[in-house]
C-alpha cells in the first residue's frame, strides 16, 4: 500500500496547482526523519505520528471535482458563487478552500488514495468502485439524482441498439455513462458482441464526428451538444428507471476525523443552496452555463432543477446507488461487495 501511495503521489504532483505547497509539507516530514537519524537521536513512532498529524491537520479544504473549471456546478457551486460557502466553513475553522479538477472519476479516486483531496464530488460509479476497492471514504451526500446519459450514433451509422453488434462504442470507462452503457448492452443481450473503448468526452465527441466509433455514451453537456449537431440518439439513460446515474460526495476518513462537524455543515449549505436554486432557476442556469462553457439551452437540456434533492439522500437516489453497486459487483467491476449502510454517514454520525 505504501508503494502504491508513493506511485500515486509521484503521478499526481504535476496536476495540482498547489503542488509546491504539498511538496514542502512532505519535504518537512522527510527532513524531520532524516535529521533524527543523522544525529543519532531516537525518534519514537509516537512522536513521528504526532508531528505528521499536526502538519496534516490544516485549516484547508481540498475539494476534487470533475470537469475543466476550477469552480464546481450544482448546489455547492451555487453556494460558492453566492459567497455562502466559505463563510460557513470558517465556523468550523476551515479558512481556505482549494479546488482541483479532474477529467474523470478514476483520476479523482487516485487523488483520494494519495490523500491529495479531502472531499470529492463525482459520479456514483467511480465512488462505489473506490469504496469496494478499499479506499477509505464515507459518503456524505448525493448532490444530483437522475444523471442522464445519451447513446449517440455516428451519422449514417447504426439506428438501433441491436445494430451496435460487432461495433466499437466509446465512453469514459469507470464513469456513470460506462455503467449505463454496459447495463444497456446487457439488457439487449449484446454485451459480449460490442467493443467498448475508453474515450474521455471531448475525445469521444471528436471520434464520433470522424466516424472512428459507431457510437458513444455521452454525459450531460456533451450529449445535448451532439444532438444539436444532428447526431442521432439511439437511447438515453432516462428511458430506463434503473440506469440513470447519481452524484456522490465523499470525504476521506482522515479529514472526517479532523473535522467531525464537516458533513453536517456541508449538508446545511447544500440544503440552503438547493432552496435558492429552486427559487431562482433561470439565474442558476445562467451560472451553470458560464462555469461549464455550454450554451444555456444545452444546460437546460442536460439537467432539471428537480434533480437536486434537498435531503442528503433521497429514496430514489439510494435505490439507484444500490442498483449500480449490485451491477458493478456482478460484472466484477468492483472488487468486493459491501453494505451501503457501512459507507453512508448517517444522521446520528453527523455531529
Amino acid at each position: 500500500m505504501e508503494a502504491m501511495t508513493q506511485r500515486y503521489f509521484e503521478q499526481f504532483i504535476p496536476k495540482f496547482n498547489n503542488a509546491s505547497r504539498f511538496s514542502t509539507l512532505v519535504a518537512s516530514i522527510l527532513l524531520l526523519l532524516n535529521t533524527a537519524c543523522s544525529s543519532n537521536q531516537t525518534l519514537s513512532k509516537e512522536t513521528v505520528s504526532t508531528q505528521t498529524q499536526a502538519l496534516s491537520n490544516t485549516s484547508t479544504l481540498r475539494l476534487g471535482i470533475i470537469g475543466n473549471s476550477q469552480v464546481p456546478t450544482g448546489p455547492i457551486g451555487w453556494a460558492v458563487h453566492k459567497g455562502k460557502f466559505k463563510p460557513e466553513l470558517e465556523k468550523l475553522g476551515i479558512t481556505e478552500v482549494q479546488t482541483f479538477n479532474f477529467p474523470n472519476g478514476p483520476d479523482l479516486n487516485e487523488a483520494l488514495v494519495a490523500e491529495k483531496v479531502d472531499v470529492g464530488i463525482y459520479g456514483d460509479t467511480p465512488a462505489l468502485v473506490a469504496r469496494a476497492n478499499g479506499i477509505k471514504t464515507r459518503l456524505i451526500s448525493q448532490e444530483q439524482v437522475g444523471l442522464n446519459a445519451w447513446l449517440l450514433a455516428k451519422k449514417n451509422g447504426p439506428h438501433s441498439i441491436a445494430e451496435l453488434k460487432g461495433q466499437k462504442v466509446g465512453t469514459s470507462k469507470g464513469s456513470y455513462m460506462h455503467r449505463y452503457l454496459l447495463g444497456l448492452l446487457q439488457k439487449n443481450g449484446i454485451a459480449e458482441n460490442v467493443t467498448v473503448v475508453h474515450l474521455l468526452p471531448s475525445v469521444a465527441q471528436a471520434a464520433l464526428q470522424r466516424g472512428d466509433v459507431a457510437a458513444i455514451a455521452a454525459p450531460t453537456g456533451t450529449g445535448p451538444i451532439l444532438v444539436s449537431k444532428g447526431f442521432p440518439v439511439i437511447d438515453e439513460a432516462a428511458k430506463h428507471p434503473d440506469l440513470p446515474g447519481t452524484s456522490a460526495t465523499v470525504i476521506t476518513e482522515t479529514f472526517l476525523a479532523n473535522h467531525p462537524d464537516f458533513p453536517k455543515k456541508w449538508n446545511q449549505i447544500k440544503l440552503e443552496a438547493v432552496k435558492d436554486i429552486k427559487a431562482n432557476p433561470e439565474e442558476y442556469y445562467k451560472f451553470h452555463a458560464q462555469v461549464s462553457g455550454y450554451p444555456i439551452n444545452i444546460v437546460k437540456a442536460s439537467l432539471d432543477i428537480g434533480q437536486f434533492p434537498e435531503e442528503p439522500f433521497s429514496g430514489e437516489g439510494l435505490q439507484l446507488l444500490e442498483g449500480t453497486k449490485k451491477f458493478l459487483v456482478s460484472q466484477k467491476l468492483a472488487k468486493s461487495d459491501f453494505k451501503l449502510s457501512d459507507w453512508i454517514l448517517t444522521a446520528d454520525e453527523r455531529r
